[in-house]
């Protein structure tokens, strides 16, 4: 089985490293692609000097088209299964195996690592977990599913979904959405409970005034993709 780590990455030159060398030690069984999304900063050098495997985009798309462009590169290259890995140092490599054992023994769909379950580790700030319980709410009442923490980037996806997403994948705060958009489709997502990292380089695309934008753009995002079902 042909396992991929897709690593979007935006300005994360004093990460990336550790990212890609935390998955070289805790999950050796994964190959791992860096999708450089047009860094300004020093990311495409770091990723050349120490000859990452890395697609470098000529443009910046985003997070949900660096993701997306991920998808495609592990559909097209004959991969049976895709995580989404954040390159900022947040998430922890060693719980990788974990959830490709969950998705062959529960026959998941998307297995997603969720800090909300054994609540350990880093819980984000106060703000936003009201935004993520607020979500997970919604997601619940609209698909009847429940999934704890509706905005992990650590999340690993079979070849089915790979496609579906390959295909189309939202561009922007991505995650809330595409789990609605694979619930709706009646695939299975089930979570596993992970230790995040707080984020020590960089920052957060999502803060300020960008919260409530945010907030009511992520909303009208899921109830647009739950009335497509």
């Amino acid at each position: 089985m042909k396992k991929l780590v897709i690593i979007p990455a935006y300005n994360e030159c004093g990460s990336i490293l550790q990212a890609v060398d935390d998955i070289r030690r805790n999950a050796p069984g994964f190959d791992y692609i860096v999708i450089n999304d047009c860094s300004t900063d020093s990311t495409l050098d770091v990723c050349k000097k120490n000859r990452l495997q890395y697609v470098n985009l000529p443009v910046n798309l985003g997070i949900g088209g660096a993701v997306q462009t991920g998808y495609i590169y592990a559909f097209r290259n004959g991969y049976s299964l895709a995580v989404q890995f954040d390159g900022d140092g947040q998430h922890d490599a060693s719980y990788l195996e974990e959830m490709a054992l969950k998705m062959e023994q529960t026959g998941s769909d998307m297995v997603i690592g969720s800090r909300f379950i054994e609540k350990e580790g880093f819980q984000s700030s106060g703000l936003r977990r009201v935004g993520i319980r607020y979500f997970s709410l919604l997601i619940r009442l609209l698909t009847g599913s429940q999934v704890t923490d509706p905005t992990s980037g650590m999340r690993m996806v079979n070849r089915d979904v790979m496609r579906i997403y390959a295909d189309n994948y939202p561009k922007d705060y991505p995650e809330p959405e595409s789990v609605v958009a694979v619930l709706r489709m009646g695939k299975k997502v089930t979570e596993i409970p992970v230790v995040m990292k707080e984020r020590k380089e960089g920052r957060s695309s999502i803060g300020g005034a960008k919260s409530v934008y945010y907030m009511i753009k992520v909303t009208l995002a899921i109830l647009m993709e739950r009335l497509r079902g």
